[in-house]
Formats: C-alpha cells, sequence, structure tokens
C-alpha cells in the first residue's frame, strides 16, 4: 500500500505534537506534585526549576481572564489544524513548515490542558506541601479555571546597572526574567523559525490568490 505524502506530514506532525505534549505534561504533573508555588531547584548560576502559576498567557503574561482565554486558546487551535491539514495537502508543501506548525499548534494545546483540566484534578498548592491528583471534579478549580503551570526560569545575566548611569544607575537588572514551560518553548521556538525560514511560504498560505505553500 502506498502513503500518499499528504498522509506522512500529518502523521510526522502527529508524533512530533504527541511528543511535545507528553514532555511538557510530564514536566508539569511533576512540578505540581514535587514542589509547593514559589519553591526552586538551582540547576545552575543561570538555570533554575521555579515553580509559578498563572492565570494569564505565555510567560506569565496576564491580559484577560482564564475562560475568555480558554475560548481564545480554543479557537487557535482549531485554526492551526485547519492550516495543517490545508498545507499538507498541498504537493509543493515543505516538511519543516510542517513540523514548526505541528510545534506551535502543541504548545497552544499543552497550555489549554492547564487552563480546562488542572483545576479539576489538582488540589490546591497552598505553600505548605505540593498539590496532589484528586478525583475530577474535587480540585481547586471548575472546569477552565485552571492555571498554567511554569518551571523554566533562565537569569543569564543577573546584576546591577553601574552607579554612574543616569536614572537607572544601581538598579537591579535580570536579562530573562520570564518564567516558562515547555509549550511556551514550542510555540515560542516554532513561531520564530516560521517567520524567519519561512516567511514567503507564510505570504503565500495566507494569500487568497495562491493555494500552493
Amino acid at each position: 500500500m502506498t502513503i500518499s505524502p499528504a498522509t506522512k506530514k500529518r502523521v510526522a506532525a502527529l508524533a512530533v505534537a504527541l511528543l511535545i505534549l507528553c514532555v511538557d505534561q510530564l514536566l508539569k504533573i511533576w512540578v505540581k506534585t514535587h514542589l509547593c508555588p514559589g519553591e526552586s531547584i538551582r540547576l545552575a548560576d543561570w538555570a533554575y526549576i521555579a515553580f509559578v502559576e498563572n492565570k494569564g498567557m505565555a510567560f506569565g503574561m496576564q491580559f484577560i481572564g482564564t475562560l475568555m482565554l480558554c475560548i481564545f486558546r480554543i479557537l487557535a487551535i482549531g485554526l492551526l489544524i485547519w492550516a495543517l491539514w490545508r498545507i499538507t495537502k498541498a504537493k509543493k508543501s515543505k516538511w519543516g513548515f510542517v513540523i514548526l506548525l505541528a510545534m506551535v499548534l502543541a504548545g497552544a494545546i499543552g497550555n489549554i490542558i492547564d487552563n480546562v483540566l488542572y483545576g479539576l484534578i489538582f488540589s490546591n498548592s497552598n505553600g505548605f506541601s505540593p498539590a496532589t491528583i484528586v478525583p475530577i471534579g474535587e480540585g481547586y478549580g471548575n472546569l477552565m479555571e485552571g492555571h498554567v503551570v511554569d518551571m523554566f526560569y533562565f537569569p543569564i545575566i543577573d546584576t546591577n546597572w553601574p552607579q554612574w548611569l543616569p536614572i537607572i544607575g544601581g538598579k537591579h537588572f535580570i536579562f530573562f526574567s520570564p518564567i516558562f514551560n515547555f509549550a511556551d518553548a514550542a510555540i515560542s521556538v516554532g513561531g520564530v523559525l516560521l517567520i524567519s525560514c519561512y516567511y514567503k511560504t507564510l505570504n503565500r498560505f495566507l494569500s487568497p490568490q495562491k493555494q500552493e505553500v
């Protein structure tokens, strides 16, 4: 039986997405069940596992409520699935483009799992003991009220500005202070590489006059 190129690309995209999802969720579950919010594990001077939870978007940003964020993410995931399906149908679609889009899709799904389910299946992390997995519905929140788990903290530069600098002199400075998770990394890396390496492909895909990507 001959497998079509479109099917091969879809299977590859699914495999990449499932791998990212598994790594992301295993890391989050381990962090939630072994650390309390605010606790950290020092890996190096510039690398920590630092457990924080947030209701917002990637890297701990908060602009909208959890429910609206869930709805936004569900719509974005639907759009990405449609885009992957359409792209893989094109004969000239590039493997790299498909894989990177799958990375972005997996990252979005990874964070929405936290939003949708974590409030139902985890006890409250009260600062004195790590959370535990509880029967569905006995967690700290309702459906779509879960908090996203972040854990990677890479303060590559942690210093103070020189005293002689105006305004900022003597103030503390950290280069790259956001705390993020594996899903955030997949979205960011996939998105940046899509734009930088496949901007022409993206332009053709977004153009209503051209269907081949």
